[in-house]
């Protein structure tokens, strides 16, 4: 299995997690009914994300941490949801993917996600 190299690996695991996001039942439906995000708008931002975070594009330019406020003041966002939320992400680039940024977008993730908890539980 191949290493993240590229803009289209990472729209390949992108789309793949959010394959599963959409489905899951612990977390789903804060993407699909509370955010009621427009899929062909968020995966482009999910894609200009991640391409900066593991390797260093500037395309992304929005306020992530922002939206998590305002989404949290929709739904409560706890612990359990971030939880899935890694589950999840960590399985996709597992099956993915295999090497030094596969295990960055994981361990990235996990920092994200820890973060995001703590700001929205102190809000």
């Amino acid at each position: 299995m191949d290493d993240l190299k590229s803009r289209e690996d990472i729209e390949l695991l992108v789309n793949a997690f959010y394959d599963k996001v959409q489905k899951d039942e612990t977390i789903g439906y804060i993407f699909t009914e509370v955010a009621a995000l427009d899929w062909s708008l968020h995966l482009p931002k999910m894609y200009s994300f991640w391409e900066s975070i593991l390797f260093g594009k500037g395309s992304y330019k929005d306020n992530p941490m922002e939206k998590h406020i305002a989404l949290n003041k929709k739904e409560k966002l706890e612990a359990i949801h971030f939880d899935k939320w890694k589950e999840l992400w960590s399985a996709t680039v597992s099956s993915n993917f295999s090497g030094r940024k596969a295990d960055e977008a994981i361990k990235r993730a996990e920092s994200i996600a820890g973060l995001m908890l703590f700001k929205v539980s102190n809000d």
